[in-house]
């Protein structure tokens, strides 16, 4: 029985992850079917604007990336089964981003607006370019354990998974963070960039690249020299610069 709810648990937890993922494409890219985008609503104060955009962006990265520490996890599986973590993080993700999204206050002043039909093409294709890259290197790294799936199918099975190893698969071999990648390309590429927009660029780079710090430092302690040699060879997010001997490949989280 265990098993069977934690695997309930996990497909609504994937279910509101896809649902949240479809609709933040449809925010960054200003599509019309969704209610709110990133841009749309009538403008309040700017300072408002500001401080609750910052606030909302801050309470997801703090989600993110606190709840995906080595410490963190240890600690709170204390209280919830190892199963059902992951799944547990990807809800609580998706539900401080669906709070984003409601709670988002647009501020439209134009930054830069593309008119040429030709440049505005470009841009809006490097975009969705940088969404499926985003998309493929989940499922490079195991879509459906990187979003809890496998492990409520293991509980359910009664199987023990594998402990992780180190892989390079396709997109992997020529930047170290394609995920990230896709997520920068996807945000920063758009014919008409507002202040608004602008803000979410910027505060979501910054936390990335934050992460990218953090993750490393827990794959560095995980798997050691593989990843000293990979870092040398392989960039970080920027194909064909180079790697560095500072920084190491993270894949499996945010």
């Amino acid at each position: 029985m265990g098993g069977i709810v934690a695997l309930l648990y996990g497909g609504l937890a994937y279910l509101v992850f896809l649902g949240t993922t479809l609709y933040a494409i449809a925010f960054v890219e200003n599509l019309p079917m969704v209610p709110k985008t990133i841009d749309s609503g009538e403008p309040g104060p700017l300072a408002a604007a500001i401080a609750i955009d910052t606030l909302l962006l801050g309470l997801f990265a703090i989600q993110h990336s606190v709840m995906a520490r080595p410490a963190f996890k240890r600690w709170w599986t204390r209280f919830v089964p190892s199963s059902v973590e992951r799944a547990t993080y990807v809800l609580l993700a998706s539900l401080a981003l669906l709070l984003l999204f409601w709670q988002w206050r647009s501020i439209p002043t134009p930054v830069w607006s593309v008119t040429d039909l030709t440049g505005a093409l470009a841009l809006h294709t490097l975009a969705w370019f940088g969404w499926g890259v985003a998309f493929l290197s989940t499922f490079l790294i195991n879509h459906f354990e990187f979003f809890g799936l496998r492990q409520v199918y293991a509980r359910l099975r009664g199987l023990t998974l594998p402990p992780p190893i180190f892989r390079t698969p396709l997109l992997y071999k020529t930047v170290r963070h394609p995920l990230y990648l896709g997520f920068l390309l996807a945000f920063w590429a758009t014919p008409t960039m507002t202040a608004g927009h602008l803000l979410f660029a910027l505060a979501t780079t910054g936390y990335i690249l934050i992460g990218i710090t953090l993750e490393e430092r827990d794959l560095l302690t995980q798997f050691g020299d593989q990843y000293a040699h990979y870092r040398r060879r392989v960039p970080m997010l920027i194909p064909l610069s180079g790697g560095t001997a500072e920084t190491i490949q993270g894949r499996r989280e945010a």
